[in-house]
């Protein structure tokens, strides 16, 4: 099977998306490793060791790419090109695509994965797969899964065929219209929209290994185990890949809210920061490009989320990123908003 992995990322995930290149290629040293970069490559490191391939995303043919992006904080422009790429990568020589998170880490070929694309054609993961007991995994689970979605979308596999073309095409067009992170409204960014995938099309596959997209919030059902000769289980199965959601901030703090006494699974994440260093980055993340007007006043969430909820203002400013126009979306804010960039302008004069 002549299979394809991508991930998604600004130059502040180089070091994540460098460890999962170099585990996934450990793993599956004949698959193609791609990254799309929602960033600019002037702002930072020249990427990306360990890719064959780094498409930018303005190679992505998005119509009204500098409005559109200005619509979406850093995580909702990671995620919102994911379908566009899949697209891209689907009308390609490859058997399957598979996409995985930057911060994801592969620690034995994806087995079960490969066997299921056999068959399937989408194949997802579901965020839980043991219903929890204590009250405090019960909200970070259960209820956080009705909130934010079932399937965790750091992971998603699809066949190249009618059917994952099809879905593809579904889900590019419905993260190009809203991939946002409002879950009063039911979004968030791309999982809500997952939660429609097993009613709308055929051939899915519900992938139930508890050692696939282990991840800080489930490890209150997830035991993580290390063999006297290191092999790593969870629930004694082996361990697939390992979603490292937000190490070195509140991923910490979900490892510790759920993982209790499991010392295996803090010697993962210690292992992970590890690589992490090696690198050449730390924890802190790197200003992404499109996070700041051009005159270098970043960009508050509230005028994204009036930008993008204001047709007149989406017609009239084609790049509301550039504050040195005669007649900008920076200049227009300033006079009818000025409380809104205040604090912005504050920030970058600093």
């Amino acid at each position: 099977m002549r299979v394809c992995c991508f991930t998604s990322l600004t130059l502040a995930y180089a070091a994540r998306a460098m460890v999962l290149a170099e585990t996934l290629r450990q793993a599956h040293p004949g698959w193609t490793i791609v990254a799309v970069l929602v960033d600019r490559p002037g702002n930072g490191p020249a990427p990306l060791p360990g890719f064959d391939e780094v498409v930018s995303v303005n190679d992505l043919d998005i119509p009204g790419l500098p409005g559109w992006l200005f619509k979406h904080d850093v995580v909702e422009a990671c995620t919102a090109v994911k379908g566009a790429m899949m697209c891209r990568l689907l009308a390609g020589p490859y058997d399957a695509v598979i996409y995985l998170d930057p911060d994801i880490a592969v620690f034995n070929p994806l087995e079960e994965v490969e066997a299921a694309l056999a068959n399937a054609d989408i194949v997802l993961t579901p965020h839980q797969t043991t219903p929890n007991t204590p009250t405090a995994a019960i909200k970070d689970n259960e209820l956080g899964s009705l909130l934010y979605g079932t399937y965790n979308l750091g992971f998603i596999a699809v066949r190249n065929g009618p059917t994952g073309k099809a879905f593809a095409a579904w889900w590019a067009s419905m993260l190009h219209r809203a991939c946002y992170d409002e879950p009063e409204a039911g979004l968030f960014t791309d999982q809500r929209y997952i939660d429609l995938v097993p009613g709308l099309f055929d051939g899915v596959r519900v992938l139930r290994h508890p050692g696939c997209n282990v991840a800080s919030w489930n490890l209150s059902t997830r035991h993580v185990t290390i063999t006297a000769d290191g092999a790593i289980l969870v629930n004694g199965e082996p361990l697939r890949f390992f979603h490292f959601t937000k190490a070195g901030s509140i991923g910490d703090l979900m490892m510790d809210r759920n993982a209790g006494d499991n010392v295996e699974a803090f010697e993962l994440l210690a292992w992970y920061k590890r690589r992490l260093h090696h690198y050449g980055q730390a924890l802190v993340p790197a200003p992404w490009a499109y996070g700041h007007f051009t005159n270098g006043v970043p960009i508050p969430r509230e005028a994204r989320r009036l930008f993008r909820a204001r047709r007149d203002l989406m017609a009239y400013f084609a790049d509301p990123f550039d504050a040195g126009l005669h007649e900008s979306y920076y200049g227009w804010l300033h006079a009818e908003h000025p409380g809104m960039l205040a604090d912005s302008a504050a920030i970058a004069a600093a």
